[in-house]
């Protein structure tokens, strides 16, 4: 399965898990110029700009050792950016999906909520 298949299923399995959790998924892949978001989502209480990272679930990596430092910082400017143009009286949160798949299907989701700031 090509990556950009893999990173969309990934990004299609958070948004059903965070709607389960009650989120009402405000935005997907929201671009500027400092760099994107995969899925922006928000309750009632939070704004979560969430980074997606998709694997095969025999994989050798975890999906969370590909966050790095850099895109971190693209991620927290990216929602600055968002944030200017589209205010919120939200608390804004960064969150990380980890998304491991077998043949196409969701085998697990591991979420952290305030995984970097």
């Amino acid at each position: 399965m090509p990556e950009t298949v893999t990173g969309k299923l990934g990004e299609y399995f958070t948004q059903q898990y965070l709607r389960r959790k009650g989120y009402e998924i405000v935005d997907v892949n929201f671009k500027s110029r400092f760099g994107e978001i995969d899925i922006i989502a928000k309750n009632d209480r939070y704004i979560a700009f969430v980074e997606v990272k998709t694997r095969k679930a025999d994989g050798l990596s975890h999906p969370f050792e590909s966050i790095t430092p850099s895109k971190r910082a693209k991620v927290i400017k990216t929602a600055q950016f968002y944030l200017m143009r589209y205010p919120i009286d939200l608390q804004p949160r960064f969150d990380a999906a980890a998304v491991f798949t077998r043949d196409g299907e969701l085998e697990k989701i591991d979420y952290i909520e305030n995984a970097f700031y």
